[in-house]
């Protein structure tokens, strides 16, 4: 359908153009669109000549196109007070063109049609339809205008202004018995508007009686009833010449009794060429029962449904009217558990709510047992209503099977949802050593707050590698096979959230590290943030330098995270850019003796406030990185601590008595010569005692010590 227009004055009157065969036709409905048909054309063209015009092949074809110019009566024109004039421009023929335009009127509500003019002109109603005002269009200047006064049966040439003018536009007075209009305008394409008004009062001597008024019955090519209804209007005789008033329009309706005519197809049903309503391919008529219960009822469509705004009463109104029924007893079929937004994540701590649809079934009759999987079960018995759904709260993350099964006396059906349940990742901490020696295994672990989320994804970074490394777990393992300061980043998907973390390596073949307590009043002041430990470690790494002398490039300071406050103190063999005077395991040693040396003499210290001074002690020291030490080691951390105890006592006791047992003698000595073979290994197993500076040996004579270790950038 290409254009619609609604008669004014006519319910359930419609005009449309429709594509038909690559054709633009014009159609005519006097039920709402239930029947369609093709508009007859004139008997007679306008000068009296017969017109051979033939349904279905030629017809009267009018263009629908309402002037947006409010100005302007537009193609098509009808009025509620005059309902059975139309006035349109169009053709006759197969199609509709926009050649050989006319116009046209009707003034039976488009049972047949009268040429009035050749070319297109405006039309306005006057005195509620009585008088038709037609003004051509045209380009030219122009005086005349046309009216007619027996609904456009004859016109007759009026001459509103002794200069030509060019129209733009044509305005009604308003009220119901106006017979005054207004034109507007100009003289000339230079000239200012003009307005020029005129009045047609004069033309009449009296006003309508009844005896001016003829009844007429709106009809469709005979057929009188017309939306269930018989309706007849009063029409002014068109040999009176009276003004029309408050008759104008006056109407009386009887109801008719029911046909087929005043009924449609129904939802789902289709009309077929025997004129029956019968349902679409698509449509499935016993779907309209399946949210019955039984014992209750439905109405049971008969295929038809009677058109909207009809007035008939009786006849076949029963026949086709739908029929209450009771709810037949089905078992539970199609049964499916969807959320309310359709998605299949929900979010820890937050209420989900499931969605049970089922096809068909008794749902107030069913039993219905969810079980949302997390171990609990819930079941409802006579529910009146699925709509709001059913709600639940997961208290953990994961994936979860929520079943679903209903049952009735007619049978039972199950259904299934997976559901992801997760909570937001807030942070991402990457915890790795801050340096390590080259060729070592380095363990790097993701840490996560809230540290249970669901399922995610790991996509790591390091080195100088081009593509990353896509894991399932939060920690990985790899070697660095050259010195230098490598850059690590894990990337952790969580749905449509994606979080990283940074962090630096520092890689030498060899290095020391001390570990740092400090005077107990710092912890006073320790917020433990990794904000304030970065400052504190620049703040004791330039106390350090400026005690000992030793270049900064020797010198990395780590706190330590926890209470009490301790840090770590790197020896790092520096090396200048042009690769010269990289400094040996001795130098490292002579720094390392030098930095104990200041520590034990209290010579390192830094204000941490005015009037807040603070020592820095040193604890012992290693030839190995720092590493993880977490809460889930610290017990066997302690037993290592004590059987490392334990076995200082015993070596003390065999070597006071060693001269008095000649055998234990031999063995500890083949213990130390094992002892200076080892190179002291970093794990997560191991753990180490404290080294007096006394005591202080090389790199391989170190016994194995766990420490704990700090993430890098805190």
């Amino acid at each position: 359908m290409i254009d619609l227009y609604e008669v004014a004055g006519i319910k359930g009157m419609f005009l449309a153009n429709k594509k038909i065969d690559n054709q633009v036709k014009t159609f005519i409905t006097y039920n709402k669109g239930r029947d369609w048909r093709l508009l007859q054309a004139p008997d007679t063209d306008l000068r009296g000549d017969p017109v051979h015009c033939l349904l279905p092949y030629c017809s009267l074809h009018l263009h629908l196109k309402v002037s947006e110019n409010p100005y302007t009566s537009g193609i098509i024109a009808s009025k509620d007070t005059a309902p059975s004039i139309i006035v349109a421009s169009g053709n006759i023929g197969s199609e509709l063109s926009d050649t050989d335009i006319s116009m046209f009127v009707s003034s039976d509500a488009g049972n047949t049609w009268r040429q009035i003019f050749e070319e297109e002109h405006s039309v306005l109603y006057l005195d509620q339809g009585g008088v038709l005002v037609a003004m051509k269009h045209t380009s030219l200047p122009i005086r005349h205008l046309w009216l007619s006064f027996d609904e456009g049966r004859s016109w007759s040439k009026y001459s509103f202004t002794s200069i030509p003018l060019f129209v733009d536009g044509v305005l009604g007075e308003p009220g119901e018995e106006t017979l005054i209009m207004t034109v507007f305008g100009h003289f000339s394409h230079r000239s200012e508007w003009q307005l020029v008004k005129v009045d047609y009062k004069s033309i009449f001597d009296r006003r309508c009686a009844e005896e001016d008024y003829r009844p007429w019955q709106l009809h469709s090519q005979g057929e009188a009833c017309i939306m269930g209804a018989k309706r007849i209007y009063k029409k002014r005789k068109s040999e009176r010449k009276c003004m029309q008033g408050k008759y104008a329009g006056a109407m009386e309706s009887k109801p008719c009794v029911c046909t087929e005519a005043d009924f449609d197809c129904d939802y789902g049903y289709e009309r077929h060429s025997n004129g029956q309503c019968l349902p679409a391919f698509w449509f499935n008529p016993s779907s309209l029962s399946k949210d019955c219960s039984l014992g209750q009822s439905y109405l049971n469509s008969t295929g038809y449904r009677k058109v909207v705004s009809n007035n008939c009463t009786d006849g076949v109104r029963e026949q086709y009217t739908a029929k209450p029924q009771k709810c037949p007893g089905k078992a539970p079929r199609g049964l499916r558990i969807v959320t309310a937004d359709g998605k299949l994540t929900a979010e820890q701590g937050h209420n989900v709510t499931l969605m049970v649809q089922l096809e068909e079934g008794d749902v107030q009759r069913t039993l219905i047992q969810v079980d949302f999987g997390d171990g609990i079960a819930v079941s409802y018995v006579n529910l009146s209503s699925m709509e709001d759904g059913i709600k639940h709260v997961y208290q953990n993350v994961g994936i979860f099977r929520v079943t679903v099964q209903v049952d009735n006396s007619l049978g039972s059906d199950s259904a299934v949802l997976y559901l992801h349940v997760t909570c937001p990742l807030e942070h991402v901490h990457l915890s790795l050593p801050f340096v390590t020696t080259k060729n070592k295994e380095v363990n790097a672990t993701a840490v996560l707050w809230p540290s249970q989320v669901g399922t995610l994804t790991y996509v790591w970074w390091y080195g100088n590698n081009t593509e990353p490394l896509i894991t399932l777990e939060g920690s990985i393992s790899f070697r660095f096979t050259s010195e230098g300061m490598n850059t690590i980043t894990v990337q952790v998907s969580a749905g449509n959230a994606i979080l990283q973390d940074t962090k630096t390596i520092a890689v030498y073949e060899e290095f020391r590290s001390l570990r740092l307590s400090f005077s107990p009043n710092l912890d006073d002041y320790n917020p433990d943030i990794p904000e304030w430990r970065r400052d504190i470690g620049r703040v004791i790494k330039k106390s350090l330098v400026e005690a000992t002398g030793v270049p900064g490039q020797h010198i990395l300071v780590a706190v330590l995270p926890g209470l009490p406050t301790t840090a770590e103190l790197f020896v790092l063999p520096y090396q200048d850019p042009a690769g010269e005077n990289k400094r040996s395991a001795d130098d490292l040693e002579q720094i390392s003796e030098l930095l104990i040396h200041k520590l034990n003499q209290n010579s390192v210290h830094f204000e941490l406030k005015p009037g807040v001074q603070v020592l820095v002690h040193a604890a012992h020291l290693t030839a190995a990185p720092l590493v993880d030490l977490t809460p889930t080691h610290s017990g066997s951390a302690m037993l290592m601590l004590l059987s490392v105890v334990f076995v200082g006592l015993a070596v003390f006791v065999i070597y006071k008595f060693k001269r008095k047992i000649p055998g234990i003698n031999a063995y500890a000595q083949m213990q130390n010569e094992k002892e200076q073979e080892m190179i002291s290994p970093v794990s997560h197993s191991e753990s180490r005692p404290s080294v007096p500076q006394s005591e202080l040996r090389r790199p391989g004579q170190l016994i194995d010590e766990k420490v704990e270790s700090q993430l890098i950038g805190e």
